[in-house]
């Protein structure tokens, strides 16, 4: 390649460098991250933008549900003990729903995992998100890392002190704003966001904001890397998660050692040279402050930055990209032992270069093909039968529920005209933001009557009833037989009581039991 390449070298050191790592705790280092540009940062900003934009605005999001039903779309409705979303209101007898859920998250974090490495931790969890936004506040005031460096180890002029100023105070509002939004989840948006700003709202409102307030600025701000390192079990368990067919952040080292900071000066002096040229660019930008090339860490959490740092670097000096990549362990190995010749000596970069200085054809690449296999498909399969499942659940679901509660003391009554009574207490369920009128009745008890305690309604084979919307019903009822119906008197008859609402064809049965003297 003629001429004089430009790109910039950094005189850095990795802060959780693996050649540098204690044993014991030491104090934190500052990790001082550089602005990346590339594909897998643009990413990352399309990423942040899109779950900061839900997280913040989701509660403000109206959904018409009636008039006796609330309008914000997502809500946890705990004094009501309902949870809804959009369409769907869950209650408490169909927490399953949110379970099944949590159990498609967990299966989906394996699938994850199993194929494209810690792409949740990188990209999607809420630690990296913040810190990647305070991060962006820290750039904006305090310069990138260079200038943060310096003024870093600079004495406290006024200078100084303003822009640590300026900068906390805008983290503790992202804070406070992080903490504000998560309560709106739990009542009306607009009426708590009033009560809250005049004083009035409830204590357990200024106590939660307060807290996730504090774990939001000493987790995004100050801890960062720390959180992923030490707090977090994932980086600890995600090992169990992966096989040699799964594309983790790799640093090819069969294509780029032996490094040298002055390629041509190596050719000259006959000496075989790889790709890196030890800039240490993928260094500078990872915000955990590792050194790829140290291979495979646990403070790794494959965010990618160093692909698009080491890419830009490679571009500039023609060389093919790809030197930092994702790749599976699988195609690492077919390719060391190609660089090796199978491991009979270090690595020569001849023998994955032809003459142009191109990757030859026999260098194994990565394909969409690799990753589907026997784990990704049981991972999958389990993922979308749960999700069949519940989705039949929550399909079929009643919309009215009816329970029934024998009495035990007394299980029957002689009245003085010889007939047996039983005393029931039946609950009723309407899952529907609207009032209607239901009807009782019974199936399978000979000749039987019955009553409501309350309800200014003639002893007879049914009951109406006026259920309030989204609302549960108790009744007491009296169910009376003649004497001599019973077909085996001193055993328990089974029988059915039946609610119906005629207008929605919604109806649920409840087999209870008729207790007669012997």
């Amino acid at each position: 390649m003629s001429g004089t390449v430009e790109f910039e070298r950094h005189d850095a050191e990795a802060v959780n460098s693996a050649k540098l790592r204690q044993p014991l705790y030491a104090a934190r280092k500052k990790i001082f991250p550089k602005r990346a540009k590339g594909s897998f940062r643009n990413f990352k900003w399309l990423v942040m933008v899109v779950t900061l934009g839900i997280y913040y605005l989701t509660p403000w999001i109206r959904w018409d549900r009636g008039p006796h039903a609330p309008d914000q779309a997502v809500l946890v409705d705990i004094a009501n003990r309902r949870f809804y979303f959009f369409f769907i209101e869950i209650w408490p007898q169909e927490f399953f729903l949110v379970a099944g859920l949590l159990i498609m998250a967990g299966l989906g974090l394996f699938l994850i995992t199993s194929t494209v490495g810690r792409a949740w931790c990188g990209y999607t969890c809420p630690q990296t998100v913040w810190v990647d936004l305070f991060l962006v506040v820290e750039r904006a005031v305090e310069g990138d890392r260079n200038a943060r460096m310096r003024l870093d180890q600079g004495p406290w002029t006024a200078r100084k002190i303003g822009l640590r100023t300026l900068k906390h105070s805008i983290w503790i509002a992202i804070a406070v704003a992080t903490g504000g939004a998560w309560i709106f989840y739990f009542a009306d948006a607009p009426t708590l966001l009033v009560d809250f700003v005049t004083g009035t709202a409830a204590p357990i409102a200024y106590m939660t904001v307060a807290i996730l307030t504090i774990t939001t600025y000493v987790f995004g701000g100050l801890m960062r890397e720390q959180v992923c390192t030490y707090m977090c079990p994932w980086p600890r368990i995600q090992a169990a998660m992966l096989d040699e067919h799964s594309l983790t952040v790799t640093y090819n080292d069969w294509r780029g050692e032996p490094r040298t900071r002055g390629t041509k000066k190596a050719l000259a002096q006959g000496v075989e040279a790889g790709d890196c040229v030890d800039c240490n660019a993928c260094v500078v930008v990872c915000p955990m402050g590792i050194d790829i090339r140290d291979g495979q860490q646990l403070e790794c959490i494959t965010c990618a930055l160093c692909i698009d740092a080491c890419d830009d670097v490679m571009g500039k000096l023609g060389r093919e990209r790809g030197l930092i990549s994702y790749a599976t362990l699988a195609d690492y190995n077919a390719n060391m032992l190609l660089a090796t010749g199978d491991g009979s000596h270090e690595i020569r970069p001849s023998l994955v270069h032809d003459s142009a200085g191109k990757l030859t054809e026999a260098v194994s690449k990565f394909h969409i093909r690799k990753l589907f296999r026997p784990r990704t498909f049981v991972y999958f399969g389990g993922w979308v039968l749960i999700g069949l499942l519940l989705l039949y659940g929550l399909v079929s679901r009643e919309r009215l529920e009816m329970n029934v509660l024998h009495d035990r003391n007394p299980q029957y009554v002689v009245l003085s005209d010889g007939s047996i009574r039983n005393g029931y207490t039946i609950k009723l369920l309407n899952k529907i933001p609207e009032q209607r009128t239901v009807t009782i009745s019974i199936d399978n008890l000979p000749g039987a009557t019955m009553n409501a305690l309350g309800l200014d309604q003639e002893e007879g084979t049914t009951i109406t009833v006026a259920l309030e919307p989204d609302r549960s019903h108790s009744l007491k009822v009296f169910v009376r037989q003649p004497r001599g119906e019973a077909k085996k008197p001193g055993d328990a008859q089974p029988f059915v009581f039946r609610v119906e609402d005629k207008s929605s064809l919604d109806r649920a049965d409840y087999v209870a039991s008729f207790e007669t003297p012997e």
